[in-house]
């Protein structure tokens, strides 16, 4: 009699961190993934990630709602759209994927979701989406010249201070998660490469 397999361990990193059963939680967090789940239809793979890392899931979580879904000047939609050009000048996999199938949604247009994901220049963008998103590529790969004069061209285009303080947190916090994701090997889940096309 053949012996039955044995279900291997779902690794979703490069790091073979085995997640703990949802269980194991804290209730607060196994609630948090319930409404992932009711709402987006599945826990995101950096949630996962994050739950093997105790205290860090609550943070990672609370920070990135308030940070992407909280209030701002700027829309969810220019929020994905910096996550994304910050995500593709650090060549992220993982966000790249999620992000981009963010922007098609909240866009309604799969080719601005793909433009961004592989050049956010050849994007037909308005004069301040394009002036928020070179500012963020430009803190992405040269940050140390990044001058008031970038910061004036923000205002020109019409961003308040907060707005350019928010511009400048989800393209820094991108450049964190990037750099997480890329040196973990973090994989996406499947279900993005289809979404809104």
């Amino acid at each position: 009699m053949p012996r039955k397999k044995t279900a291997q361990p779902r690794y979703i990193t490069a790091l073979k961190i085995r997640t703990p059963p949802r269980k194991q939680l804290d209730p607060d967090m196994q609630r948090y993934f319930a409404v992932c789940e009711e709402k987006i239809d599945h826990v995101p793979n950096v949630l996962l990630a994050y739950s093997a890392h105790g205290p860090k899931l609550r943070n990672m979580a609370n920070f990135y709602n308030e940070l992407m879904l909280g209030e701002s000047p700027l829309s969810r939609l220019e929020r994905e759209m910096i996550a994304v050009v910050v995500s593709s000048a650090n060549h992220c996999y993982y966000c790249l994927v999620a992000h981009g199938a963010a922007v098609r949604q909240l866009s309604g247009d799969p080719a601005l979701g793909e433009l961004l994901v592989m050049n956010y220049r050849a994007a037909e963008l308005s004069p301040p989406h394009r002036a928020m998103l070179d500012f963020a590529h430009k803190l992405t790969v040269a940050q140390r010249d990044v001058s008031e004069a970038d910061r004036q061209a923000l205002r020109a285009a019409g961003f308040s201070e907060k707005a350019i303080w928010d511009i400048a947190e989800v393209a820094a916090f991108f450049n964190f998660t990037n750099r997480l994701a890329t040196a973990t090997d973090m994989m996406p889940n499947d279900l993005y490469h289809g979404q809104a096309r």
